[in-house]
């Protein structure tokens, strides 16, 4: 934008560009041209000093804290019915499918039978054993007839401790016709279909106990010695939000390939909220500690030509780039490792309109 003026026989041409202004007046025709550049107003701010958490950044997968694995453990039996599909919740002693049980029912009939049987000819055993007893000495039941009713009683004992096994046994089976959920937790894969034929041992669901996830961060081994058990870390999983957790457990061995080891964070239920899924991929750190540090707002630090700068304003209210090394970043403040120090005026804001050696009107208020 140009505005001219005439004043006294003298023309005076102002031209405004950006924030700096620039006057050129013309006292003479023909005389040069003289520019004055305007002073730009700023706001200073002095390095702040606080402690910094050491951060140590890991990639990691995340999985399950333990799967179970729930399978069948009676075999030639149809599944009747499947109650819980993949993503569903479930509690400790929930059932999770059915077997068809009518065979299994039958022989637990027939084992209560037997053990009725054998428990009725215990009763006439030991009726006997009572008698005979009662009768030794007397000359009227022979020693011999008297051990034979001792053994027959002993042997209906043991006819009857039998039966109740069998019975115990099948009973068992006839429970193991339900499927239960042997912890809380989410289902994760689910096998079992409606109508199959199971067999001992095969699997057909999977479950993350407890629903709980857990992030598994490779580390080197020169920062492996630097985390602890119970130091706080936070893993970010793809399009999601860190999530906070605290370490488990440090893996005793490192990768003989890649020289990585482990760190087992535990991560809260929460995690699944954030995004979080049992085999993603994901980045974050680990706060190792504190450490002091001077620290300025981003908005003070100009990154130009790939190197970090501030403008510190001197006594004649002029400013000069200063370069700066950065490191930390918290929030919206930078950490300065080098070229700065605590007692130095800053320009706050608008450090992409200054240049070395500018005269700058520094005004009071709130960065």
């Amino acid at each position: 934008m140009l505005s001219v003026l005439k004043q006294r026989g003298c023309w005076f041409v102002l031209a405004v560009a950006g924030v700096s202004g620039v006057v050129w007046s013309h006292a003479h025709a023909g005389t040069p041209a003289v520019a004055v550049k305007a002073a730009l107003t700023v706001q200073v701010v002095k390095p702040q000093s606080g402690s910094w958490p050491t951060l140590v950044t890991a990639n990691g997968a995340i999985a399950a804290w333990q799967e179970a694995i729930v399978g069948a453990e009676l075999s030639g039996l149809r599944l009747l019915d499947v109650m819980v599909n993949v993503g569903d919740r479930v509690k400790r002693g929930q059932v999770l499918a059915t077997l068809q049980s009518e065979a299994v029912a039958a022989d637990v009939n027939t084992a209560r039978a037997g053990l009725s049987e054998a428990e009725a000819l215990f009763s006439e055993a030991h009726a006997n054993a009572a008698r005979a007893r009662s009768l030794q000495g007397s000359g009227v039941l022979s020693n011999q007839d008297a051990q034979r009713a001792l053994t027959a009683e002993k042997t209906a004992a043991a006819h009857v401790d039998s039966a109740k096994a069998q019975l115990a046994a099948q009973s068992l089976r006839l429970r193991q016709t339900r499927v239960l959920a042997p912890d809380d937790g989410v289902i994760s894969n689910r096998l079992a279909t409606l109508g199959g034929v199971v067999q001992p041992g095969q699997e057909l669901f999977r479950l993350i106990r407890q629903g709980r996830l857990e992030w598994r961060a490779e580390l080197p081994a020169g920062d492996l010695s630097r985390v602890k058990v119970g130091m706080l870390a936070w893993a970010t999983p793809p399009g999601g939000v860190a999530v906070q957790g605290r370490v488990r457990m440090v893996a005793p061995t490192v990768d003989g390939q890649s020289r990585n080891g482990l760190i087992y964070v535990d991560l809260p239920a929460a995690a699944a909220t954030a995004g979080a899924r049992a085999g993603m991929f994901a980045s974050g750190r680990i706060e190792t500690g504190q450490s002091p540090g001077l620290s300025l707002p981003q908005t003070a630090v100009l990154l130009r030509d790939g190197f970090s700068y501030v403008f510190k304003v001197n006594a004649n209210n002029t400013v000069a780039q200063v370069k700066v090394a950065v490191g930390r970043r918290l929030g919206d403040r930078v950490e300065v490792t080098q070229g700065l120090d605590a007692q130095a005026d800053v320009v706050v804001s608008g450090v992409g309109f200054l240049s070395d050696g500018d005269t700058v009107r520094i005004v009071k208020g709130q960065p």
